[in-house]
């Protein structure tokens, strides 16, 4: 099989790492069928689409909204090189899927309004699949309701029109949307699990999320959490686009 590719840009070792195994656990895939660049470290080196399956993109310490004069450096570059990546992605409608980031990142190439309207608090929320969402194959299996775990300070607040809109929330009304046929992005982290959350919230806990002193509650809160579902949206993923 034709491996995928993760592309990080948590700067932590410990978050990277951890993203890592969440994304190998979900996705079903081995080491060696999910290869992963850490784009924070060093710059994106040319890709050739066709020696990978598809791409997913991990979430981040990056607000893509945020004034242009307050990026670092290191975040300028990252944001340059996944946008021309997505300009051939998307040309290509070559297999792409980004969790949380991705709503920055391709919402952002395509035109999306992306500000800190609907930004969420780190805990589950009720996702809602829409119609078209419904009749999308990366959502087989779910119901048309489900608990989900967020934790974000910008979002999508309106989608260019050629965008399909796929699930919301009450507090978020873009919680996955499809652009063309292959192209995915979702606010809610499919990779989290509890454990896999409360490693963030520890890692986070000075990033502006919640008040430092706040985190043990967060935690509590995170593990009264019953969200089993979403890793399904990962694993569909790799089985519609696996390639040999």
């Amino acid at each position: 099989m034709l491996p995928f590719l993760l592309l990080g840009t948590r700067a932590e070792d410990e978050a990277a790492e951890g993203e890592y195994r969440s994304f190998l656990r979900f996705t079903g895939l081995a080491p060696s069928d999910l290869h992963r660049f850490r784009v924070e470290q060093e710059p994106l080196p040319e890709l050739r689409l066709k020696d990978y399956s598809g791409i997913l993109v991990g979430g981040s310490p990056f607000n893509s909204s945020d004034p242009e004069d307050t990026k670092s450096p290191v975040q300028h570059r990252v944001e340059r090189e996944l946008r021309e990546l997505l300009d051939r992605v998307v040309d290509a409608d070559f297999p792409f899927f980004g969790a949380c980031y991705g709503v920055g990142t391709l919402g952002r190439h395509q035109g999306a309004v992306i500000d800190r309207t609907f930004a969420e608090p780190i805990g589950a929320v009720e996702i809602t699949v829409t119609d078209d969402g419904a009749a999308d194959p990366l959502l087989a299996g779910l119901p048309p309701r489900f608990d989900a775990f967020v934790g974000h300070k910008e979002a999508c607040t309106t989608l260019p029109g050629h965008a399909v809109l796929l699930a919301s929330s009450a507090s978020c009304p873009v919680q996955m949307f499809r652009v063309r046929q292959n192209l995915y992005a979702t606010q809610f982290h499919p990779e989290l699990d509890v454990e896999g959350l409360v490693q963030r919230i520890r890692i986070y806990r000075h990033a502006g999320y919640f008040p430092p002193d706040q985190a043990d509650t967060v935690i509590v809160r995170a593990r009264s959490s019953q969200v089993s579902l979403p890793p399904l949206i990962l694993n569909n993923f790799v089985r519609r686009y696996a390639r040999h």
